[in-house]
């Protein structure tokens, strides 16, 4: 069985990410400091909330410069997706910048209102578990550019990372634990990473 630890930081989805990891057999643990995040095989940083609260919750347990020097796998989903990246509109906070770009405000465009909430088919995808025509779960009014980090795209009134994978660094803008079959098959490519 793959050792998994997700992040709690007092933020984010951790229940419904640690109940999708159990419906794949695995039992994931919850840190909340700074020894067991360094300690983790494999670790989660969750999603739901504001990019400066959670960069300043990362930056007071010293688990940013954890991140930072980790080359072990990390997964981040929705905003834990978006704290991988240099920097957010959301407040102007600078973020970890383990990925290169930007985190900006979607615009509206005809059939996608901001928060962009809801199911949306991924137009591409390369290696991360899944394939262009899959339907996957959003609820996010910021998003990371497309760059050479993106696994899997959809366009969001702009073409958007739904996924991204940069050596041990995974994300995931959609929420997995929430996405069905597709969302399954991209956390057990995870644990297998």
């Amino acid at each position: 069985m793959t050792a998994l630890t997700i992040l709690d930081l007092g933020y984010g989805n951790i229940e419904s990410i640690r109940l999708a990891f159990a419906r794949l057999g695995v039992d994931a643990t919850l840190a909340s400091d700074l020894a067991e995040a360094e300690a983790a095989d494999r670790l989660v940083l969750p999603g739901v909330g504001a990019a400066g609260f959670a960069m300043e919750r990362l930056r007071s347990t010293g688990i940013d410069d954890a991140l930072r020097r980790r080359t072990r796998p990390l997964l981040g989903i929705c905003l834990g997706m978006q704290l991988l990246f240099e920097r957010s509109d959301e407040g102007d906070t600078l973020m970890l910048g383990l990925i290169p770009g930007q985190v900006r405000l979607l615009d509206p465009a005809p059939g996608r209102p901001v928060p962009h909430m809801g199911w949306t088919r991924i137009e591409r995808a390369d290696g991360v578990g899944l394939t262009a025509g899959d339907h996957v779960y959003f609820a996010h009014s910021f998003a990371c550019d497309d760059g050479p980090a993106t696994a899997a795209r959809v366009t969001c009134g702009r073409p958007i990372p739904a996924a991204v994978r940069s050596g041990n660094l995974w994300g995931a803008q959609f929420h997995p634990e929430r996405s069905a079959a597709p969302g399954a098959a991209f956390l057990t490519a995870f644990l297998a990473a």
